[in-house]
């Protein structure tokens, strides 16, 4: 059975006069554009500083100035005042049938097919859109901290709880091989091609970096390191440049946008493998748009893949 969380060091007031005296630099400024006493801002103050166990100001000089523990409360406590006090318009704005806002991370792999369908639906249902494209672990920290409401990528939260998870698309990796470049049949034939070419590989920070990797080892294929890159347009590039091959997906080889490149996917041999595309949303907060965003998804790539899954909530 798990723990009940710890209690609240602090609630939003005394952050709020907090910010109050940081801001002004004297306790009697702050009680005046509170509308309080001064006695009751420095009471505020010594209580908040009791509870978490720091120094938040330096008394000793004027005006007041901020410790180090101080500062990061007072970044921290600014961006947690500026979200409380957009409760309430949000609210009101409900009525309306709409959100306000909604924040969508997407990996750039997905960009170029998935942009403006979504935008598209996400307009209908929100006065504010916001896509921001990238690597899924980047998304998934702000989906965390709650700069984003949902993300579609490769899920790297598999561990944690408190989330809903909406499976929309499975691809294959494949070879991406420079136009007139054999293609191996076998892992011998594939060990040839690494020991004559040289890999270009998705960086280590992205999944899709990750899984090659772990693929490749699973093969006891170890080439060098000599380029990596974070985005399916540079791997792509690359290979075109004849620099070397890759091991990539169709999605990413779409989404590098380079018709009439001179290079041409292949199947990867030995044991097939793939990545699946979820869509990754707090349970329960947005109702059914993430249902009814993975299912946009889906419908969008199944041309793209040819075999389109089903949609399907894996977890929750």
């Amino acid at each position: 059975m798990s723990k009940n969380p710890a209690p609240l060091a602090f609630d939003l007031k005394s952050l709020e006069v907090f910010l109050a005296v940081c801001d002004t630099g004297t306790m009697s400024a702050a009680a005046r554009a509170l509308g309080m006493t001064q006695p009751a801002v420095s009471q505020s103050i010594a209580e908040l500083e009791q509870s978490l166990g720091f120094k938040l100001l330096d008394r000793d000089v004027r005006p007041l100035a901020v410790t180090v523990p101080g500062g990061l409360l007072r970044q921290r406590a600014s961006a947690l005042i500026a979200e409380a006090r957009q409760i309430a318009p949000m609210l009101r704005q409900t009525e309306r049938g709409k959100l306000p806002i909604i924040r969508v991370g997407l990996v750039d792999s997905l960009t170029r097919s998935l942009t403006v369908p979504l935008a598209n639906y996400l307009a209908s249902i929100a006065d504010e859109v916001s896509i921001l494209s990238g690597l899924t672990a980047l998304h998934a920290g702000e989906l965390l901290t709650r700069r984003l409401d949902l993300f579609l990528g490769v899920d790297d939260l598999e561990t944690w709880t408190g989330l809903e998870r909406w499976e929309f698309a499975k691809e294959p990796y494949c070879l991406l091989l420079k136009e007139g470049t054999k293609a191996p049949r076998t892992v011998a034939d594939l060990k040839k091609l690494a020991a004559a070419q040289a890999l270009i590989r998705f960086s280590a920070r992205s999944q899709t970096g990750l899984h090659i990797d772990a693929h490749m080892r699973r093969l006891d294929l170890t080439p060098p390191r000599t380029m990596e890159f974070d985005n399916p347009y540079s791997v792509t590039a690359m290979v075109a440049e004849g620099r070397g091959f890759a091991i990539t997906t169709p999605l990413c080889v779409k989404e590098s946008a380079l018709p009439g490149a001179g290079v041409v996917m292949a199947k990867l041999p030995g044991p097939q493998v793939s990545r699946a595309l979820t869509l990754v949303a707090r349970h329960r907060e947005l109702g059914r748009i993430p249902r009814d965003l993975s299912d946009l998804a889906r419908q969008t790539l199944a041309d793209v893949l040819g075999q389109p899954p089903m949609a399907r909530k894996i977890s929750a």
